[in-house]
């Protein structure tokens, strides 16, 4: 594949797909609005912070696919990926370790105003008194929301704090992240008002969408203690900044960003955030994901995406539909031989049944194969029988998806 690497990466990343016969070019001055006149000829695009907007998808010859080189996809138009059939994959749970690492060290920066402390001694004041104020964590509760890999790290490390842990109730949690929160003891809350107004500390560990927008809001921020601490290594959107700083302004919470709803696009340039002022908010530059390890590690996570992605597999794919959508599923025991496939597709086609996913399997020995074919509509028997009909098929049955599966053999 032709890759163009639109932000910077380790050079082993670039070393390893060229071995593997990749062609890389790495150009990482290029901005989101350079990319569309770029786009052409390139089969793969990978970035970091770098926007990768509708234009990019419309000007693209050969793109099949972009890697977001970390965890959030919403600098990317993946809508407009998936109506060009390109596949948008990411590297989830890379930077667990480095976000969970600031996320705590924000905590810590609150609660001990080491921010402040270190500018009045570089200032040549010396304040002990004011200083020795502190809350102190141990035996104060935090409330996580997104119990995801980092959510998960984030646990780990303020446990062993001494932080009494908590997280909101779901029913559709994986048995991983069951099991792991009963080790780590976190008890589980039946709605987002118990979860924030028992809880010291929230950290905030969800993803950019619809359903996480302004999340935090005035009615969020009124459900915290008095005092409490509000952390954002997430999404700047997941705020409201307006409510929030109605909220600072009266002393009633605490926040520890990393994140803002306008942060600058660039790595380095001029910028006045009310909010990156205010004398109750420890803030950094968007930098939860950024030390050598994890940079390692998600760069790693592109070469494996690529390798999966060459073998037929579209690993952590966000745009594909995460369910099987169609009505029916066909499958179709047949001799491994040509045009046995085309005609089963032409009977479809005939039918009026639109494919919505499809798989072909090989049997060992490469004699026969089976076939699985998710179709948009109801099979009716003269289609039934006319694919049984078709030289060199073995069998053909139908299963209906849904929870009240019929199987028609």
């Amino acid at each position: 594949m032709h890759v163009l690497f639109a932000d910077k990466l380790p050079a082993q990343t670039i070393e390893d797909l060229e071995a593997r016969g990749h062609v890389c070019v790495v150009e990482p001055d290029l901005s989101a609005d350079d990319l569309p006149a770029r786009i052409a000829g390139f089969d793969a695009l990978v970035v970091r912070s770098t926007k990768v907007k509708r234009a990019v998808f419309e000007a693209a010859d050969r793109l099949t696919l972009v890697i977001r080189a970390g965890a959030g996809t919403n600098t990317i138009d993946t809508d407009a990926a998936a109506r060009s059939g390109v596949f948008v994959s990411n590297v989830p749970g890379r930077n667990a370790a480095a976000v969970a690492e600031l996320t705590m060290g924000l905590l810590l920066a609150i609660d001990r105003r080491i921010a402040d402390n270190v500018a009045d001694l570089r200032s040549g004041r010396w304040d002990k008194q004011r200083y020795s104020k502190a809350g102190g964590l141990l035996g104060s509760t935090m409330g996580i929301i997104g119990l995801g890999s980092i959510g998960l790290a984030v646990a780990e490390r303020a446990s062993a704090f001494g932080i009494r842990l908590q997280a909101l109730a779901k029913p559709d949690r994986s048995a991983y992240v069951v099991d792991r929160a009963e080790e780590l003891d976190i008890t589980m809350c039946d709605s987002l008002e118990d979860l924030v107004s028992s809880s010291d500390v929230v950290s905030i560990h969800v993803p950019s969408g619809k359903d996480t927008r302004h999340l935090v809001d005035a009615t969020f921020l009124s459900w915290m203690r008095p005092g409490a601490i509000l952390l954002n290594t997430s999404r700047g959107d997941v705020v409201d900044e307006g409510a929030l700083l109605e909220a600072l302004d009266t002393g009633a919470v605490r926040a520890g960003l990393d994140v803002f709803a306008d942060e600058p696009g660039s790595g380095k340039g001029t910028w006045e955030s009310p909010l990156g002022r205010h004398p109750h908010v420890v803030a950094t530059h968007h930098i939860g994901a950024s030390t050598e390890q994890a940079q390692r590690a998600i760069a790693a996570g592109v070469t494996e995406i690529v390798d999966a992605f060459m073998s037929g597999e579209p690993r952590h794919c966000v745009n594909l539909e995460p369910d099987r959508i169609g009505a029916v599923t066909l499958t179709i025991r047949h001799r491994d031989r040509v045009g046995v496939l085309a005609q089963v597709l032409d009977r479809l086609r005939a039918a009026g049944l639109n494919v919505e996913h499809m798989q072909n399997r090989i049997f060992r020995g490469g004699e026969a194969a089976v076939a699985s074919i998710d179709v948009a509509g109801p099979a009716p028997e003269e289609l039934l029988t006319a694919l049984r009909e078709i030289p060199d098929v073995l069998s053909v049955s139908e299963v209906t998806l849904g929870p009240d599966a019929e199987r028609r053999p």
